[in-house]
């Protein structure tokens, strides 16, 4: 079997690729680069309809919220934008203009330490609303540390999470935690199944030191200061390395984290578990930016400093092949969704239904990858199930 190729290869932008994400919908391609400029990509005809500098520096994470875009950048900021009106765009294939975001609100943040913001859609008093959502990002003063803040009211209910917690025997001779800075975090509530636990708000997070740690809020009240009522539920520590991003698998069983070294970690984070925690998969390739996880929870796909991005089986760690194009670095990976998020129809879909629905169904197995050469490939996985591709 020959080695597959990607099936686009997206040029749309003129720096490092550094962040990617999908619509709910399978429709539309988010993308940040080095310099600041953000993409949003209609997939049906790999075309952009818009793109704008967002940011005055490196964007570290761009995500779609309702009908919002969030985008964070190197500039300490962390813009909230409503999403232009693509029908207009989609439907006039002659039109050069392409219509930029309107900015809603901002918030100043520390982007010190290159950790990206995480979302969790909904707030404290109604976790199913639309039109509120939760982010964390790392405190504004120690990027040790973490907060919490509501959107779009932009109030910061938890500030610096992870200090209460902080015994004289975690500092160091210069008063820092020997954990050190925070590389990549995640936002999510206890599931269900957990006792008086569920829905308990949780924040987990990936350290300088290669440890990952778990932070849980016990309080009673609706905010916190200086970590008060946040405790620690465990600790690991896989890697030797900075850990360089984490990623949560969509039921909130496991975690995945990726460091500069070889190897590739796994930690339950079932309360009560009999087994151990943690493990760890020991590869022949240092050197890993990224890692995303299928939306079934069953795949995985791990960008890496050589160019390369490779997909395992999240159950053994089996290899499920290696997709190689780019020669630079990749920095960012997504994963399109297997079961989308269906759209509102619009005039042009109306009109191409069949064809849609073809096209539909063969970008729920769409996989991205961004990398320092600037390009964005497009590779359409196959089954897994019935077919394994070839490593190269």
């Amino acid at each position: 079997m020959s080695a597959p190729s990607p099936v686009h290869i997206l040029r749309q932008h003129n720096a490092q690729i550094s962040a990617l994400a999908f619509s709910s919908d399978n429709r539309l391609i988010y993308s940040g680069d080095s310099d600041g400029m953000v993409c949003i990509i209609y997939c049906r005809t790999l075309r952009p309809i818009s793109l704008w500098h967002a940011h005055d520096g490196n964007i570290l994470g761009v995500e779609e919220w309702d009908d919002k875009i969030i985008t964070h950048g190197r500039d300490n900021k962390l813009h909230v934008w409503r999403a232009p009106t693509i029908i207009q765009t989609i439907s006039d294939s002659t039109s050069t203009e392409l219509e930029h975001p309107q900015l809603l609100y901002s918030l100043d943040v520390n982007a010190l330490n290159y950790c990206r913001f995480s979302l969790l859609h909904g707030s404290p008093t109604d976790q199913s609303s639309r039109t509120t959502a939760l982010v964390s990002l790392p405190n504004l003063i120690d990027s040790d540390l973490a907060d919490v803040w509501e959107l779009p009211s932009c109030e910061r209910l938890h500030a610096a999470v992870g200090k209460a917690s902080q015994a004289p025997a975690t500092l160091d001779g210069t008063g820092r935690t020997k954990t050190g800075i925070i590389m990549s975090m995640h936002l999510f509530r206890a599931p269900a199944g957990l006792g008086s636990r569920s829905g308990q708000l949780r924040i987990l997070a990936g350290y300088e030191d290669g440890s990952v740690m778990l932070h849980a809020y016990d309080g009673n009240a609706s905010t916190s200061i200086d970590g008060q009522g946040w405790v620690d539920l465990w600790t690991c520590k896989i890697h030797r390395e900075s850990v360089m991003h984490l990623a949560i698998s969509p039921d909130l069983a496991f975690c995945l984290t990726v460091s500069a070294d070889h190897l590739i970690g796994k930690i339950h984070l079932k309360d009560n578990i009999s087994e151990e925690r943690s493990m760890v998969h020991r590869t022949k390739h240092p050197g890993n930016a990224a890692v995303v996880i299928r939306s079934d929870g069953r795949v995985c796909a791990i960008a890496g400093w050589d160019g390369s991005v490779r997909l395992y089986s999240t159950k053994t760690f089996k290899s499920l092949g290696t997709l190689a194009y780019h020669r630079d670095s990749c920095y960012a990976v997504a994963f399109a969704s297997l079961h989308p998020n269906k759209h509102e129809k619009t005039a042009v879909d109306e009109d191409e239904d069949e064809d849609e629905d073809e096209d539909a169904e063969k970008r729920t197995r769409w996989l991205i990858a961004g990398s320092k050469d600037t390009r964005i490939s497009v590779w359409e996985l196959m089954d897994f199930d019935r077919k394994r591709v070839r490593p190269v």
